[in-house]
């Protein structure tokens, strides 16, 4: 991909785990083949972008966007304002950098920073993550030249001849679990050779999955088992003091685990919200999971994931408003079930794609080579 001058790569989006890895391990599949490249990050101010992509070792600029309440709230009123200022900001990125091609993995700072290079006549490609496309990538799809997806059937939202199935990136230490669990043990300081129960609410935690474990605590004090409960940084108070006062010690809660690849090699089954990266990154793992989607996300996209692996018997579902009453038993009973965990990590395995990041990669090729 090289040319007199390095290729600049604009890389928009962010808010959530589910697009900021992905976002990284693209720029790490287009860096590996060509080590040339400039890279420049566009987020969103005070989200996880700001913090995980210079740690991943590239740029990144924020914007004051913030995302529009669907009720009636005073924080709207602040909505136009802080989009206005976003727009003129990301003008002058553009200006500033001078792509040669953006990039928009969702989020709120995909829009006007998209926006702003299509205004430039820059070739933009979209990568959407779920199921259901976001309103942001709909619109951004009329000036896209290519729209990575993960799911068949997306002719519904955006235009056949730009689609190309590529699946959704994963971090790159997931896809080589290593069969000796002794260092996660460690890592994560629990007690060898018991069941795993892993559950993650995503970067922020979810209040169901919370909530239906803490209620659940005395079906949890088991000898046979342990619980590695990613909680979330706004949950973690409540939940460390709720696990303590039960005197368990087979419960190890953490605000954010940073050793997914270990955390997946231990599990035996896994409980989680259903966000697109969360999903992706279960089929590549191959592991029986519970998925409790969230209600509170645009167009009930995270329902719309888990059933995709739902009709596939890759994965089971419970509903968020039933999940106080059912998750926790429904996990202890999958957790003995070895016939239906061997079947549904055996199914959800056949869904994943491991290469996601190599394949937007040659995408993103064919666009400046052509």
């Amino acid at each position: 991909m090289n040319k007199k001058h390095p290729y600049r790569i604009l890389i928009g989006g962010g808010g959530t785990g589910g697009h900021v890895f992905p976002a990284i391990a693209i720029a790490d599949a287009l860096k590996k083949e060509d080590p040339s490249l400039e890279f420049l990050f566009v987020g969103a101010l005070g989200k996880l972008e700001m913090e995980k992509v210079p740690e991943a070792g590239y740029p990144i600029e924020g914007l004051p966007i913030a995302g529009f309440q669907r009720r009636l709230t005073l924080k709207n009123l602040s909505f136009f304002y802080k989009l206005l200022r976003s727009l003129i900001r990301s003008r002058r990125i553009v200006e500033r950098f001078s792509p040669d091609l953006a990039i928009g993995v969702g989020g709120y700072a995909s829009g006007p920073i998209l926006k702003a290079a299509a205004r430039k006549r820059i070739p933009l490609l979209i990568q959407e993550q779920n199921s259901y496309a976001g309103v942001t990538n709909r619109l951004l799809a009329r000036s896209a030249r290519t729209i990575c997806v993960a799911y068949e059937n997306m002719e519904r939202f955006f235009p056949p001849d730009r689609i190309v199935i590529t699946g959704n990136p994963v971090r790159q230490n997931l896809l080589n679990l290593s069969s000796d669990p002794e260092e996660g043990f460690r890592e994560f300081n629990m007690e060898p050779g018991k069941k795993v129960c892993l559950v993650m609410g995503g970067s922020l935690g979810a209040r169901t999955l919370n909530h239906s474990f803490m209620e659940g605590l005395e079906k949890l004090d088991r000898d046979d088992l342990l619980v590695l409960w990613q909680c979330g940084k706004y949950y973690q108070q409540e939940v460390e003091e709720k696990v303590r006062r039960s005197g368990q010690k087979n419960i190890r809660v953490l605000p954010f685990i940073s050793r997914m690849d270990l955390a997946y090699g231990l599990a035996h089954v896994i409980v989680s919200r259903s966000g697109a990266l969360t999903v992706s990154e279960l089929c590549v793992v191959g592991k029986p999971a519970i998925l409790v989607p969230s209600p509170n996300v645009a167009e009930d996209h995270q329902t719309h994931n888990a059933a995709a692996l739902v009709s596939r018997n890759a994965a089971l579902m419970v509903r968020d408003q039933e999940a106080r009453e059912q998750l926790v038993d429904r996990m202890l009973a999958l957790m003995v079930d070895e016939e239906e965990k061997e079947n549904l990590s055996k199914n959800i395995k056949q869904l994943g794609i491991a290469d996601a990041s190599r394949r937007i990669a040659a995408e993103v090729k064919k666009i400046l080579t052509e």
